[in-house]
């Protein structure tokens, strides 16, 4: 199985000083963004409440917001990946325009059965595979074990765990879906 982890988007990733930094990984659809189905959209999207004052507080308490998705879209041709890059560096410019920034997006297009052409591959960056976590750690200087990841299905948390993140949680669809991981992050506020 090869790791084929595509050329992420990178916008406001903080400085390294030497040292490793925790990440706050984060999946897109139904962690960012409620989950309304291959969303690519500007006016499809609707953000998950409390996303931004989420990702703010973790870069305040050192983290680095990291996404991590599977866009199984890309693959199933509903939307190309061209399409999906433009959709991507919207979403990290209204997270600025928030003042919570992204550090980056890594993302898999891939699809081991439903893909077409290129697309259709088992591949080691599609969750739960760790491909992307451990190429986000090596590019961007991050400290798996001292990291977090925010998911909303089962295959996430297992991405987290097969690449070292001790700490997953899965995010339910109330009115208040980060609860559960506010207190980590307070608690680690500098």
């Amino acid at each position: 199985m090869s790791v084929t982890v595509r050329r992420p988007v990178l916008d406001d990733v903080p400085a390294a000083d030497g040292k490793s930094r925790p990440a706050l990984f984060l999946d897109r659809d139904g962690v960012i963004n409620v989950d309304n189905g291959y969303v690519h959209l500007q006016d499809d999207t609707e953000w998950m409440p409390g996303i931004f004052e989420l990702v703010a507080l973790a870069r305040d308490s050192g983290f680095v917001p990291v996404v991590i998705t599977n866009q199984a879209g890309i693959a199933r041709g509903i939307y190309s990946e061209e399409r999906f890059l433009d959709y991507t560096r919207w979403v990290h410019s209204v997270f600025r325009m928030h003042g919570a920034s992204l550090a980056a997006t890594y993302y898999c297009p891939h699809h081991p059965t439903a893909g077409r052409g290129a697309y259709m591959l088992r591949c080691g960056c599609r969750k739960p595979a760790p491909g992307m976590l451990l190429a986000a750690a090596g590019d961007l200087g991050l400290d798996l074990a001292k990291s977090a990841l925010l998911g909303d299905k089962d295959s996430d948390l297992e991405a987290g765990r097969a690449a070292g993140v001790p700490r997953t949680f899965k995010i339910g669809h109330g009115s208040e879906p980060f609860s559960e991981v506010l207190p980590l992050l307070q608690h680690t506020k500098r």
